[in-house]
């Protein structure tokens, strides 16, 4: 008789959407140029909360910078990482 052998292939699929907020710049908690938002345009990317917003940022899991004219940046790369780490939708 002939063994049977079931595979089970999962994927992920990740959409990135770059709009006019969005632009590259130094992630230092990264150590390497990544696409940045304002911290005030984070609540139209996703449907995070404040108080979960701030507790990643208290954390420093969600890597956050200072642009030359005073505007908070945050890294989208370490925001797709902690989504990833904790299955939020």
């Amino acid at each position: 008789m002939a063994k049977k052998t079931k595979i089970t292939i999962e994927t992920d699929t990740v959409l990135v959407l770059r709009g006019r907020g969005s632009l590259r710049a130094w992630c230092p908690l990264c150590s390497a140029e990544a696409e940045m938002v304002a911290l005030e345009t984070l609540g139209v990317l996703s449907d995070l909360g404040p108080s979960t917003v701030e507790e990643w940022l208290n954390s420093q899991e969600l890597h956050c910078s200072q642009a030359a004219d005073g505007l908070q940046l945050i890294c989208l790369n370490s925001l797709l990482g902690l989504v990833r780490r904790k299955n939020i939708s």
